[in-house]
Parts: structure tokens; C-alpha cells; sequence
């Protein structure tokens, strides 16, 4: 309901209902809900949980109800939780396509991985098509055993919405409600608190930039369980901002973006900050790394997990203007390029037609024989 899945749901429900496509979603209430329903989507309330658990029947036997209420021709369910609970109610019946947004069993460990696992290659059998947005989440995916039509469609953004604008007016702007300096470095990271992000390791790297890079702020945008605890370790020169609506401005404003996550499937984060021209920092993991620019690899990566050369890389980036104004021109042209939403909602356009023109000409062969059946009788 939040963070990069939300926004990859948003931005696809715009480009879908751009092309005339009848668009319902179910999910909880919530801002999610009301932002798709400003979009012309036919939003269904769905009241489930995050994780599996005691609830997952009852959120089974509703979305079944407005399963049966729609009856869409094509079912496209976003995260391992709702990749669950879709496949649960529909078994198969109708062409559904599963984008499980990083693989559920990469975020626990032990019993509770294996059960993962084993559900994603259950799972399958009931899944048209599973759809990776990065060809290092296909290929853990097949590590797993999981046996799938599949089809790797990076995560697109609208580059009209997430566009350049002179950071001191942007900034200019932010101070008075965020309490920020217009004339220090500034450095954002926009992300769930949580441990995938890894922002705990960017408050260990924070105070050696600061040391070398004086009077420079960091802006965590979003919250999340680690919140509480993330405050309280925080140094000098850290500010929350808290949840916001619309991150653009954060990272119009921003000197530097950096990403610390410990896994990825594709961050949004570092494509919305390299279409408004800024320079990213992201760590060396598959999903992150896929999102950049092959000669940004250099300068922009880092191992995932090790506070040290996470600062050294802010600390080189922020000392270096001219660095960071070549960086952001190129990824700018990279996401131009590679990760403009309408790119991916075709992608995922020509699967569902695919899919509806393998359906249908099953039917018609279930329908030849049954004549055929009738004409012998």
C-alpha cells in the first residue's frame, strides 16, 4: 500500500486507463486507494493484512466476492501477499499474472523461507504469467524452482512528472516546512523505513561524511517499523520527513539520492531520481544495479551492508559538482531511454493479449471437440 509497489501500481493504472483499458483494483482502504480513484480506476474495498497469517481465509473468501463481481478478463496481482491471496481464490480460472515485486522468501530466513519457496513453486501452476522487473529477480526466481511463463519487464516512471527543476527554488520552497539550511549539501533517501532499505547502515555511514563534508543534512523520506528505532540512532544533521504524498521535490532538491537497500527487486527510488537529473548512490545488489546506466556503475555502487564505503562514495559524490551534474544528465537519458512507463505498461499491455489469445483459442478448440462429441452421438 505503500512505497514502490504502490507507485509501480499507480503509474501503470495511469498509463492503463490512458489506453482505454478498464481498470479495478482491490486493496485496503487508503491513500493508495484514493489516488487510483482519481485516475478513473474502479477501486474495491479489500481488507487485508501485509503478511500472511489467522486472516488470510476471510481476505480469501472476500476478494472472491469482488472477484466474482468484476469478472475481469485478466488478473494482475502486485506483491508476494496479494500473489498469494489471488492465486488462492482463483486457482487458475482465470488468466492471472503474478509480479511478486522481490521474492517473499528473500525476505526471511530458515522454516519461514523454505514454506516461501515451496508456495512459490506451488503457486505456479496456477500463475499465466510471472513478470520480474529485473532479469536477476528471473533468474533467483528460477534458482528457486519456480517454473513460469515468465516475462522481465523493468519498472517504468512517468518522466513528465519526475523531471529537473532548480534545486535552490525547490529547496527554497521545502525550508520553511522542513526546517532545511537552502544553502547546505543536501543529501535524500526516499524509501519504507524498514531493513530491506538499509537506512540503518546509512545513519552508521552518516557522521563520517559529515566530518568531511560539514554543515551536509540527510532527509530519510517514508516511514516504516525501523522509524523509532532509526531516530533514535540518528546523528546530527539527520531529518525525517516522514510519508510524503509526492516525492518529487525531494529530489528535485536534492544534491545527492542514495539507496542503501540489502536487496531489490527494482527500486523505483533511483529511477525517479535519475528522470529529475540527480545523481544516485544505490548498493551493489541485483536490483539496484540493473536500474542504472552501465557507466554509472563506477561512481554510483557500493557493497550492500558496509557503512564505510557507503560514505566514502556520498563523501566523493557531494565533493564533486561537476560529478554530479554529468551523473544526473546521464540518467536522465537513461531512464528516457530504458524506463519510461509507457515502455512497460505496453510490455505488460502485449502479456495480458497474449494471454486472453491463448485463452481463447483454447476455448475454441474445447468448443470444436464438444460439437464434434455431439455430432457423433
Amino acid at each position: 500500500m505503500d512505497g514502490g509497489v504502490a507507485g509501480v501500481v499507480t503509474e501503470l493504472v495511469r498509463a492503463q486507463r490512458a489506453a482505454g483499458f478498464v481498470v479495478t483494483v482491490a486493496c485496503p482502504e487508503g491513500g493508495l486507494g484514493q489516488a487510483l480513484r482519481e485516475l478513473g480506476a474502479d477501486v474495491r474495498h479489500w481488507p487485508a493484512t501485509r503478511a500472511p497469517g489467522p486472516s488470510l481465509p476471510g481476505e480469501v473468501h472476500r476478494l472472491a466476492r469482488v472477484v466474482d463481481e468484476v469478472r475481469p478478463d485478466v488478473l494482475h496481482a502486485h506483491s508476494a501477499k496479494a500473489g498469494l491471496a489471488a492465486r488462492l481464490t482463483v486457482r487458475g480460472r482465470i488468466p492471472t499474472v503474478f509480479q511478486p515485486h522481490a521474492w517473499s522468501f528473500e525476505a526471511v530466513g530458515g522454516l519461514t523461507a523454505a514454506v516461501a519457496t515451496a508456495w512459490e513453486r506451488w503457486g505456479a501452476r496456477w500463475t499465466a504469467g510471472v513478470v520480474c522487473v529485473s532479469e536477476a529477480e528471473h533468474l533467483r526466481g528460477l534458482r528457486a524452482g519456480v517454473r513460469a511463463n515468465w516475462r522481465v519487464i523493468p519498472n517504468g516512471i512517468d518522466p513528465a512528472r519526475f523531471r529537473p527543476a532548480a534545486d535552490d527554488a525547490v529547496r527554497a520552497a521545502l525550508a520553511p516546512l522542513a526546517g532545511l539550511d537552502p544553502a547546505a549539501l543536501l543529501v535524500v533517501c526516499v524509501g519504507r523505513l524498514c531493513r530491506q532499505k538499509g537506512q540503518d547502515v546509512l545513519l552508521e555511514a552518516w557522521p563520517s561524511v559529515l566530518r568531511r563534508v560539514p554543515g551536509a543534512r540527510l532527509a530519510l523520506v517514508g516511514d516504516g517499523p525501523q522509524e523509532r528505532g532509526l531516530r533514535h540512532h540518528a546523528s546530527e544533521g539527520v531529518l525525517f520527513a516522514g510519508a510524503v504524498a509526492n516525492p518529487v521535490p525531494w529530489y528535485q532538491a536534492a544534491d545527492l539520492v542514495v539507496l542503501p537497500s540489502r536487496w531489490e527487486g527494482m527500486a523505483l527510488a533511483p529511477l525517479e531520481a535519475m528522470a529529475c537529473g540527480r545523481a544516485v548512490v544505490v548498493t551493489d545488489v541485483a536490483g539496484a544495479r540493473e536500474s542504472l546506466p552501465p557507466g554509472h556503475r563506477a561512481h554510483c555502487l557500493v557493497p550492500a551492508g558496509r557503512p564505510r564505503p557507503l560514505a566514502d562514495a556520498l563523501t566523493r559524490t557531494l565533493l564533486d559538482p561537476s560529478l554530479r551534474e554529468s551523473l544526473g544528465h546521464q540518467g536522465r537519458r537513461h531512464v528516457l531511454t530504458a524506463h519510461d512507463v509507457r515502455y512497460s505498461a505496453e510490455a505488460v499491455a502485449d502479456l495480458y493479449r497474449e494471454l486472453l489469445d491463448a485463452g481463447s483459442t483454447v476455448a475454441h478448440r474445447a468448443e470444436h471437440t464438444e460439437c464434434r462429441e455431439r455430432i457423433r452421438s
